[in-house]
């Protein structure tokens, strides 16, 4: 699980600090179209804050992992990985999206709720 956290931790900070920062060359690599209004880009960088808070929270749980508190934080990254990646996959099916980056980020939301699954289940994924 540590592993799993520290990797949670880096991926999420990563991208919650790149939404704040630059949440429209984001939005144009992921959907392929930028943000446009004061409204989007707020949404976008409070989503950036959302994402640094989950990554440092698996941060500070990654040496924790016998805890109730960590098993809740994976089951936590569960729900968000796999909500992400249909949220994703409905952007680039349903509404005709796309980025460079959209099924990359489709495919890697969907490992990483695999690994919680596997954590969870208390089985050894590809890296533990």
């Amino acid at each position: 699980m540590k592993n799993l956290l520290g990797v949670t931790a880096v991926m999420e900070a990563g991208v919650g600090c790149a939404l704040v920062a630059l949440p429209s060359q984001l939005a144009t690599i992921l959907f392929g179209a930028p943000l446009d209004s004061p409204v989007a880009f707020t949404v976008a960088r409070v989503a950036g804050v959302a994402l640094s808070a989950l990554g440092l929270a698996c941060w500070l749980a990654r040496d924790d992992v016998g805890s109730h508190a960590a098993r809740g934080l994976l089951g936590a990254m569960l729900l968000y990985n796999v909500a992400a990646s249909m949220v994703l996959a409905y952007a680039g099916v349903g509404l005709g999206l796309s980025g460079v980056a959209l099924w990359p980020t489709v495919v890697i939301h969907a490992a990483m709720a695999v690994w919680c699954v596997l954590r969870l289940l208390g089985r050894r994924a590809l890296v533990s």
